[in-house]
């Protein structure tokens, strides 16, 4: 991979980085908000539980996705950036742009998806 295009997906790593580590914090705030809230009955401690798994799903999700971007950011000092890990083909600049933090090219990626089914 060229220089600048390197250059062009680390900021873009690292733009998707910020933004889910604010996603995060703003998750971790709004869960310790529910634990403070009032609980008046049993209807409003079910909306509060429904609301703290919904929160921490979504906090899993996004640390999961801090993880590979990470580990992208790592491969790319490394010199393995944007090299599937499955058939070691370079994983095409579209499918880059549109997930930067992919580990797989399209054919891998389907069938990772179908051998997880």
């Amino acid at each position: 991979m060229r220089d600048e295009n390197l250059k062009y997906f680390e900021n873009l790593l690292l733009t998707h980085r910020v933004q889910i580590r604010k996603n995060i914090d703003d998750v971790v705030k709004e869960i310790a908000s529910l634990k403070n809230d009032e609980v008046g009955d049993e209807a409003d401690h079910a909306s509060i539980s429904s609301e703290r798994m919904i929160e921490q799903a979504i906090g899993a999700q996004q640390t999961r996705k801090l993880h590979e971007i990470d580990f992208s950011l790592a491969k790319m000092r490394g010199g393995g950036y944007g090299v599937c890990e499955m058939c070691e083909e370079d994983i095409s600049f579209q499918r880059l742009k549109v997930k930067p933090y992919a580990k797989y090219c399209i054919v891998c990626r389907e069938i990772v998806e179908k051998q997880n089914r």
